[in-house]
């Protein structure tokens, strides 16, 4: 059995997903399909802490599934914009547990992984999955890859919002 961590970039695919199909990603079945019989060693999940019951109750969901929850504070700008994305954070983590692992899954669509993936394959000599929202997934990130899975199907929440 193989060796293998999850990185979930919660904030992009529930984006991703929500756009795309209008309804949510399972988690559950997100999980199970990226571990398949491997062994699951980490699995992190990055989200963006605004303090709503709604998704704390989320969080804890992700908890029950086996995800560490990894949270960043929602920053409001004085100009209206906001921040709070988990790209370094991500990044660093990925890093730091490929050297451990046979596979890293991502699931994210954002292109600015794809050098990180290529990195972690160079240098530690592992497996990538990246699991996206094809439509919305950079065609970068899907490159890096050496498998990609799109999110879709029963990967997806059955509920319409």
């Amino acid at each position: 059995m193989a060796r293998v961590a999850l990185f979930a970039d919660v904030q992009n695919i529930y984006y991703t997903a929500r756009e795309t199909f209008g309804c949510q990603v399972n988690y559950a079945a997100l999980w199970r399909h990226a571990a398949g019989e491997d062994t699951v060693v980490v699995a992190y999940a990055y989200a963006i802490e605004r303090h709503d019951p709604r998704q704390q109750q989320f969080q804890h969901a992700l908890r029950d599934i086996g995800f560490e929850v990894r949270l960043k504070p929602f920053i409001q700008r004085r100009d209206g914009s906001a921040k709070g994305d988990w790209d370094v954070g991500i990044t660093l983590d990925v890093f730091e547990t490929a050297q451990k692992v046979d596979r890293v899954v991502l699931m994210s669509g954002d292109g600015d992984f794809s050098e990180l993936l290529t990195r972690v394959q160079q240098r530690f000599g592992i497996k990538t999955d990246v699991y996206g929202v094809q439509a919305l997934t950079a065609q970068a990130l899907r490159q890096a890859a050496d498998r990609f899975v799109p999110i879709e199907g029963a990967l997806l929440q059955n509920t319409r919002r």
